[in-house]
């Protein structure tokens, strides 16, 4: 394979891998921390600052638990959006899927993700 081939090879698998790594704990290890791992979970530990965005990442089905309030604007593939409140020590279940998490709220905040690998569907 000639040398302009091969740079011009490594470029386009390059510049592919951000569109195909769509793990949080991969793409945005700032604010996501893989804290437990086996055959059937995956916990994430989940760190926002005030005003804090991500980026477009997905998650399979999940439960999320509220360490601090949190108040989050989630933005969609398509475009739209959701507002997702939490109390403190609150849970809540979370569909598959993908999105761009904004801490909206004036705190930091924080909570444990815990995505379940076998579950199947919503």
């Amino acid at each position: 394979m000639s040398r302009v081939a091969l740079i011009c090879t490594a470029v386009l698998l390059l510049s592919a891998a951000p569109a195909l790594a769509q793990d949080p704990a991969t793409v945005d290890p700032d604010h996501y921390q893989v804290v437990f791992e086996n055959d059937d979970v995956r916990v994430l530990r989940i760190t926002y600052g005030a005003d804090e965005e991500s980026v477009m990442h997905e998650h399979p089905v999940a439960v999320f638990v509220a360490l601090t309030a949190n108040k989050v604007k989630m933005t969609f593939p398509d475009g739209s959006t959701e507002e997702v409140i939490v109390e403190e020590s609150g849970a809540i279940w979370t569909p598959a899927g993908k999105h761009v998490p904004k801490n909206v709220g004036d705190e930091a905040m924080e909570g444990i993700l815990v995505e379940l690998k076998n579950a199947g569907g919503d």
